[in-house]
Order: C-alpha cells, then sequence, then structure tokens
C-alpha cells in the first residue's frame, strides 16, 4: 500500500478522510478488485505513484540531503534544493549545516539563493565574508554591497570602493562621498581626484597622510582601487 505518511498528509491537506481518498479508486468500473478492499501489488504500486504526483504538485519536489558526519549537532553537508509546482522556486525547505546549500541556506559556507553565515555565497548573501549580488557582513563583495569593508558597483561602509562609494572613513570610487575621498568625482573634508590619472604611490601617500594608522593590507587594497579607478 502507499505510504500511510503521504497519505494522512493529503487528507490533512484537503480535509478529508483516508478512505474518501483511496475510495473512488476502489470503486472505478475498470477496478478488478470492485470493492472487496483486496488490491494486487501492481495496483498499490499504481496507486502510490498517483500519490506521489499529487504529493510533488501540491508541495513541490526538494532534493534533501544531510551527510552522516556531525559537528556539534549539525550535519557537515546539508542541501535542500527544489522547485514548486509551475517551476518556481521553493524556499519552504532550508539547509542546514557546516556546509549548507540550497535555495536557502545557513551554515559556517553557506551557498545559495539566499545564503547566511560565515562565508557566504548567493543572490542574497550575508556573513562575515559575503559574495553576492547583493551582499552585506563584515566583508562585502558584490553589486550592491553593505558592509564594514564593502566593495562594489554600490557600496556602502566604513571602508568602501567601486563604482558609486559611500563610507564613514574612506571611500575610493568613481564616484564617492567620505570624509577621505578618492574619486573622478569625490566629496568629502580630504579629497583626491583623479584628474588627468593617479599613480598608486600618490593614492598611498594621501591615504596615509590622512590615516597614519590604516591597516597595511587594507591600504594595499585600497590603493590599488585608486589607482585604478578608470
Amino acid at each position: 500500500m502507499p505510504e500511510l505518511v503521504k497519505l494522512i498528509s493529503l487528507s490533512e491537506l484537503f480535509g478529508v478522510s483516508v478512505d474518501y481518498l483511496v475510495k473512488d479508486w476502489m470503486e472505478e468500473p475498470d477496478n478488478p478488485c470492485g470493492g472487496s478492499g483486496e488490491i494486487s501489488s501492481k495496483q498499490a504500486d499504481r496507486l502510490e505513484k498517483k500519490v506521489d504526483e499529487l504529493t510533488n504538485y501540491v508541495k513541490g519536489r526538494v532534493y534533501r540531503y544531510d551527510s552522516k558526519t556531525r559537528i556539534f549537532g549539525l550535519p557537515l553537508v546539508s542541501i535542500r534544493f527544489g522547485f514548486v509546482r509551475n517551476g518556481k522556486l521553493s524556499m519552504d525547505n532550508t539547509a542546514k549545516g557546516i556546509i549548507a546549500i540550497g535555495n536557502c541556506a545557513i551554515g559556517v559556507v553557506a551557498i545559495g539563493i539566499v545564503g547566511v553565515g560565515l562565508f557566504t555565497f548567493g543572490v542574497l548573501a550575508m556573513g562575515m565574508l559575503s559574495l553576492g549580488i547583493v551582499a552585506g557582513g563584515l566583508a562585502a563583495f558584490g553589486v550592491a554591497a553593505l558592509g564594514y569593508l564593502a566593495l562594489g558597483v554600490s557600496a556602502v561602509g566604513v571602508y568602501a570602493g567601486g563604482v558609486a562609494a559611500i563610507a564613514a572613513k574612506i571611500a575610493v570610487a568613481v564616484s564617492s562621498v567620505a570624509p577621505t575621498a578618492v574619486g573622478e568625482f569625490a566629496s568629502g573634508s580630504h579629497v583626491l581626484l583623479w584628474g588627468d590619472g593617479l599613480t598608486a604611490p600618490e593614492v598611498q601617500t594621501f591615504l596615509l597622510e590622512h590615516h597614519p594608522d590604516l591597516w597595511r593590507p587594507l591600504l594595499r587594497l585600497l590603493t590599488e582601487i585608486g589607482a585604478h579607478i578608470k
């Protein structure tokens, strides 16, 4: 017989009894078992297939995988990916694990359409280090980025770089707004305009003049961006 759990789920979904779901099929004129209640293995397989089709139509088909290896109670790898009916993405099933992959993923490493974690990659990504079309976090990289360090086409942060950037301290971009700003179009208390071009030493000297204690790896990153704005 079809899985009882599936039949119960369908009965709850449509507000009918399990008997009602099976009754019409049992009473079909071409059904050899008539109303005897006895069905063959072949007929049971056919009914189970119909139940599966209806379940997939209503709830959608989602691929699920959790590795047997667990760390702190979480699976090492968790995958949840699928579609609901009419080809629409399902966001109801969330992948949760050390490495999480899915439409919606939460983990130390999260990869998904929507991802949340320490290291996140996705269309919408939020994490300590995030990379996505829309990204937010301690260090965010994306078309639209928001973070302590934000790099993107549109970037907002304490330190920001890209095409258009707004920052609380330093912005390096084609168009930049910050107390210390480097760019072709720049606004702030201390401004270095692109003009006919800037060299890396010029940008570095300017940044060190106003931020002598700037973390050196960050200094080198902002210097490279400033020297290659165009």
